[in-house]
């Protein structure tokens, strides 16, 4: 097949290598989890290599991702495998509900509302919920409030059912004759807008040209599309998963983050197939080969049959 006269993806591979143990989340994430979620550590170092990660580093890595209970090793004779634990596999799940599946609805002018300050907390239980409610998307405003216009509400419910707390949570919307520029300084004050449109801004800088090229007629080989691939996907989630996916109405005009999910959708289409020819030339599990995608793959970006 033809391939591209330029080289953006050597570009991207140029870039600060990012961290091995981020990168290895995403490769589970995306290319692991729907084939049974079972990898041999060396099909984790394989698919890892053309990243420019080494074997000692995977190994290091693995390690530690399994000390900080988010992979689950098990010995089969000489051979390990490592599977997402149930605390991994819910962030994963979360993390595609967010990145393939994610649809708007309208905004009916309501606020959600999380008062840590109402009640006696312990500082570690706290701070860890100020840390999942930013996961949820949730701002932060002064005196232990936590606020959201449209949040996950199943999310929010699982959250603090399991602290076994009790948490104040208030639902309502803006009185009518609240200034307009006063939600803006909310939005400002509980978010960092700002550094979330330089981050997307940036995304689209790095991968058009990937995108530029292919639509000139080039194609990559399996193992580049599979590269291609989870860069793009790293770099998207790290971004949108700090993404409070707040309502076209409070966001500011000209939004980079409409046209960073385009450019990832419209690029993961292009490059998918070839990437699974990869993984599934790459990735085993220590009694043999991994099972085929599960039919929920080709749900991602609403369907990927199109481009099979």
């Amino acid at each position: 097949m033809p391939r591209i006269k330029e080289d953006p993806l050597a570009a991207l591979l140029a870039r600060p290598s990012p961290k091995a143990k981020s990168l290895i989340f995403t490769v589970y994430g995306d290319a692991i989890s729907h084939r049974g979620g079972d990898a041999a550590l060396g099909s984790v170092i394989a698919l890892l290599q053309p990243l420019g990660v080494n074997e000692r580093t995977v190994r290091t890595s693995m390690h530690r991702l399994a000390v900080e209970g988010w992979l689950q090793p098990r010995a089969s004779g000489r051979r390990s495998d490592y599977r997402l634990t149930e605390n991994g596999a819910r962030r994963v799940d979360a993390a595609h509900a967010r990145i393939y599946h994610h649809a708007s609805r309208p905004w009916d002018r309501g606020w959600t509302l999380v008062v840590l300050g109402a009640t006696e907390l312990p500082a570690e239980v706290r701070q860890r919920l100020q840390r999942e409610l930013g996961w949820l998307g949730f701002g932060r405003l002064e005196g232990g409030l936590m606020l959201h216009p449209d949040p996950d509400d199943e999310a929010l419910r699982s959250l603090l059912g399991d602290v076994q707390l009790r948490v104040l949570v208030l639902r309502g919307a803006a009185a009518s004759w609240v200034a307009g520029d006063l939600l803006d300084e909310v939005v400002r004050k509980g978010w960092d807008i700002a550094r979330l449109t330089a981050d997307y801004e940036a995304f689209l800088a790095d991968f058009r040209p990937l995108w530029q090229a292919l639509q000139r007629g080039g194609e990559l080989e399996p193992e580049r599309a599979f590269v291609a691939r989870t860069l793009l996907m790293h770099d998207y989630r790290r971004v949108l998963l700090r993404d409070p996916m707040l309502p076209d109405e409070l966001m500011p005009r000209h939004w980079p983050g409409a046209a960073a999910r385009t450019l990832c959708r419209s690029l993961y289409l292009r490059v998918q197939a070839g990437a699974e020819r990869y993984i599934e030339s790459v990735l085993e599990t220590a009694a043999g080969p991994a099972p085929g995608p599960a039919p929920s793959y080709l749900q991602r970006f609403g369907g990927l049959q199109s481009a099979a």
